[in-house]
């Protein structure tokens, strides 16, 4: 080898050492830098001059970083969930405390079987209404709560479309940055780590998949297979603020927006994250369950009324019809405004007594006439009519009750309840709570296995692609002692080209 090979290797080799120290030194900086990830830089030798620095690379596991971006979707979607079903299971009450619905219309029943046996005590009256009044409350507290939780969905949705698209036209951005970054110099290493954090945000909204290019750019692709547009300085998608109620819904003639991107509304096909949870539990989960409360606070009012007593009502005296779909009817939103009858409320005594006549109908309840103005302080017929009957399975001796639906539910009729509906009133209010609380501990159980998950992967991700402080500073070692040994070939090649020439003069 020539003095000149020996100083141009020796030179190759310092100013690589000097790099891969430089970079080691950022690894161990930022080892503890949210995203940052190991860099590397490699080298490629060169025929007669030694070698030469390629580009900084990041050492990371592509398809690690899609699955942790997969799962952070699942984890963002079931913490939203958890959270907002946690409030109707609170709001339902518990078994323990004996204040759930199906608990407070056992508590009706038994009031109802007491006063039976005693029908002129005024203090069983009261209790009695006091019961009703109870429930009435219990139910339109849940609707409230549940009402609440679906106008929150609404936000979270409108909150989520502008989280998604201030992501895209962040990484839009980045990506436009890294290409001219590798166009220039080939390294955009710090650059990725800043659009990976992006996505991995973006991801928690609603899930992506990222499919990479050598030359930097990016294409990123729904779970559905929906491409999303990358543009830095317009937004991909839009809807807008809405005010709920119970008759809202999305869809053809429904009030509330749908999510759109071109002008096409994509609301039904986005999957993952948090946007899709709120989607799911504004438009499938909390209006199912209102349907269910309503047709529990229905059923109530018009089987007592049924028998010749209208106990409970809307703010007007009205008692639902339960024949007809639930879909457009009164039914619809009326366990937020049921109530004791204003009457009843005001005279106890009319639940021993009635309050209206009954004409009766062959597939329904018998006839009944109400006790009179100073009648006997013993009628037990009502009483009897509503213990055997209102809260039984039959509207009267071998005819039973009209089913109670479970399809056709949700504003736009679009809903089914997840059980088949028991024939009686506690049954099917028993059924409704224990469905509803379950899906709540569900969605708790799912979040936190779903948390469980997004940790054990960014752990793998961090041994994987994160810094090792005790290895990075072995490795400067190593890469000072390389520095020093070129530096000792330099100062010989300089030695003896000093020699050379003084020979010469």
């Amino acid at each position: 080898m020539s003095l000149q090979s020996a100083l141009l290797t020796a030179r190759s080799g310092l100013l690589y050492t000097q790099r891969a120290l430089a970079t080691a030194s950022d690894n161990v900086a930022n080892a503890d830098t949210v995203g940052y990830t190991r860099k590397t830089v490699g080298a490629a030798a060169i025929e007669s001059s030694g070698v030469r620095a390629l580009p900084t690379s990041r050492d990371v596991d592509e398809a690690l970083v899609t699955e942790l971006n997969s799962r952070r979707a699942a984890a963002a979607g079931a913490a939203l969930r958890s959270d907002l079903l946690s409030g109707i299971e609170a709001a339902h009450g518990s078994t323990e405390s004996g204040d759930g619905i199906g608990d407070l219309v056992a508590a009706l029943h038994t009031g109802f079987e007491e006063l039976r046996a005693t029908p002129s005590e005024a203090g069983l009256q009261g209790a009695t209404v006091v019961a009703a009044q109870d429930l009435a409350g219990r139910l339109n507290e849940v609707s409230g709560v549940i009402a609440d939780a679906r106008q929150r969905a609404q936000d979270t949705v409108v909150d989520e479309v502008s989280a998604i698209n201030a992501g895209l036209r962040d990484i839009a951005g980045l990506t436009l940055r890294i290409k001219e970054q590798i166009a220039l110099t080939g390294d955009a290493a710090a650059l990725e780590d800043a659009r990976d954090a992006a996505i991995a945000t973006l991801s928690s909204s609603i899930e992506v998949k990222a499919l990479k290019r050598e030359d930097g750019g990016l294409v990123l692709v729904a779970r559905n297979g929906l491409v999303l547009p990358l543009d830095p300085w317009s937004d991909a998608f839009a809807t807008s603020d809405a005010a709920l109620d119970a008759t809202s819904f999305h869809g053809s003639g429904g009030s509330i927006p749908g999510i759109t991107m071109g002008g096409q509304d994509v609301t039904a096909t986005l999957l993952g994250g948090r946007l899709a949870e709120a989607v799911a539990l504004r438009d499938q989960t909390l209006p199912r369950y209102q349907a269910e409360l309503d047709l529990t606070a229905a059923t109530l009012a018009a089987r007592f009324d049924a028998q010749g007593l209208t106990l409970f009502t809307d703010a007007v005296g009205a008692v639902p019809d339960t024949a007809g779909a639930y879909a457009g009817s009164a039914m619809v939103g009326f366990a937020g405004r049921i109530r004791v009858n204003a009457a009843v409320t005001a005279d106890p005594s009319l639940l021993r007594d009635g309050t209206r006549a009954v004409t009766g109908d062959p597939s329904g309840s018998a006839d009944f006439t109400p006790n009179p103005a100073g009648g006997p302080a013993s009628f037990t017929g009502l009483l009897d009519r509503v213990v055997d009957f209102s809260f039984g399975a039959e509207a009267r001796a071998g005819i039973a009750w009209s089913a109670i639906a479970t399809g056709g539910l949700g504003p736009d009729g679009t809903l089914s309840s997840p059980f088949n509906a028991p024939a009686t009133l506690e049954g099917y209010a028993a059924m409704v709570t224990a469905t509803q609380t379950a899906d709540s501990a569900a969605a708790e159980a799912r979040s936190t296995g779903a948390k469980a998950i997004v940790t054990g992967l960014e752990e793998r991700f961090a041994r994987r692609s994160g810094v090792d402080v005790d290895g990075e500073m072995a490795a400067m070692v190593t890469l000072q002692n390389a520095y020093a040994a070129n530096a000792r070939v330099m100062s010989t090649v300089q030695a003896m080209w000093d020699t050379l020439l003084n020979a010469v003069r």
